[in-house]
């Protein structure tokens, strides 16, 4: 049950439902205040997580996926960690170990100590710097190919770990349109067939590539399937 000749898995991306900081127009972004509980989902974002747990079922069932063939991988901060606990409650699959689990590699986008907390008015600014230069990130912050090269890394891990599986990656909208940005472009390079997915992932991980992640921008609580 393979997604594409480059994957052993199915995929699907997930970003977590509406949040608190969403609410309150702030940037969070570091481990340190993403992992409190004052910043995980707000009410409206819970509503989302068990419609996406919903419409995810309805996918498995359209394509004969048995749940034991689920696996949730998700960032561990409170916002990411409430989605996939609520998209798994809904499926009926146990939230632990093989079936759930979190990643850091899949953790937000930092975008540097001068922007945490501050207002999500800052986004644009970051977002014209990545269109101009990828690779040059914001103040002490991750850049777009930062962002890309540990999510090639959790993708690899993820297609050791397993084979043939449905396999729902809960992350937040920057990692997701970047890694949904190097997918895509893996799946269109022409190379010679026997390259690994981390070797593709590195020959597309360039300027006029990485610079489009915007293109592939994800909203609250939306499930889509890259893979």
């Amino acid at each position: 049950m393979a997604g594409s000749a480059l994957f052993r898995n199915r995929y699907w991306v997930l970003r977590h439902g509406k949040s608190i900081p969403n609410e309150r127009g702030l940037i969070v972004s570091s481990m340190v205040n993403g992992t409190l509980e004052e910043y995980a989902l707000a009410s409206e974002g819970i509503d989302q997580a068990r419609f996406a747990g919903e419409l995810l079922c309805s996918e498995l069932k359209e394509n004969n996926i048995p749940i034991e063939d689920v696996r949730i991988y998700y960032s561990p901060f409170s916002r990411t960690t409430n989605t996939a606990k609520t998209v798994a409650s809904v499926l009926n699959v146990p939230f632990e170990i093989p079936q759930c689990k979190a990643m850091e590699e899949l953790r937000e986008r930092f975008f540097g100590p001068e922007l945490e907390l501050q207002s999500h008015d800052k986004y644009p600014e970051t977002w014209a710097l990545d269109e101009k230069d990828p690779f040059l990130g914001p103040e002490g912050g991750e850049s777009v190919s930062d962002v890309a090269s540990r999510l090639a890394a959790a993708l690899e891990i993820m297609e050791a770990e397993c084979q043939g599986c449905a396999v729902v990656i809960v992350s937040h909208g920057d990692p997701l349109q970047i890694l949904q940005t190097v997918v895509h472009a893996a799946k269109q390079h022409s190379g010679s067939g026997g390259e690994s997915l981390s070797a593709r992932i590195e020959q597309v991980r360039v300027l006029s590539t990485l610079s489009q992640h915007r293109k592939f921008a994800i909203c609250t609580g939306e499930l889509r399937k890259i893979a």
